[in-house]
């Protein structure tokens, strides 16, 4: 049975489009079965996405110490159709930031609180350019979120 991971992203600057692509790359490492990545903006994800898939990852810039605006449209759009239907199901979090990433972290960290989300694992939370180490943290998260739900222990 293949199971699906739902990356939803704002991917603003070059630097949070890095960190994007890592995670990507590990989501849909071919050493990875029984798993459909579906990639999708975080201004056009929706329901059918949220409802479709079997975990999440999300990615995120901080702009002014919150979630991006897209990010945050995605949650308004999704939370009260998906309240009850996706309780329990995992979910991984990067971050970049230029200077700070707590708000936008905690932001997250309220919404799917509210929605019954489970980590899967800490977010990774960046500062400033992306250093090689981001970058495979970022490709660890995706992989190891993919495995997770691929394996069916979600």
């Amino acid at each position: 049975m293949t199971r699906t991971l739902l990356i939803v992203h704002h991917t603003a600057s070059p630097a949070t489009h890095t960190l994007f692509e890592a995670a990507r790359s590990g989501a849909t490492d071919p050493q990875i079965s029984g798993i459909d990545v579906v990639v999708r903006p975080a201004l056009t994800a929706g329901v059918v996405d949220v409802l479709s898939a079997d975990g999440y990852l999300l990615g995120t810039p901080a702009n002014l110490g919150y979630m991006s605006g897209a990010l945050k449209h995605f949650f308004d759009q999704i939370y009260y159709p998906c309240l009850t239907a996706t309780v329990g199901r995992p979910y991984g979090l990067y971050v970049h930031g230029n200077n700070d990433t707590t708000g936008a972290v905690k932001a997250v960290d309220v919404i799917t609180t509210g929605l019954r989300w489970r980590a899967a694992q800490h977010p990774v939370s960046v500062i400033g350019e992306p250093r090689q180490e981001d970058i495979d943290a970022c490709w660890e998260l995706g992989a190891a979120l993919s495995a997770l739900i691929a394996e069916g222990l979600t």
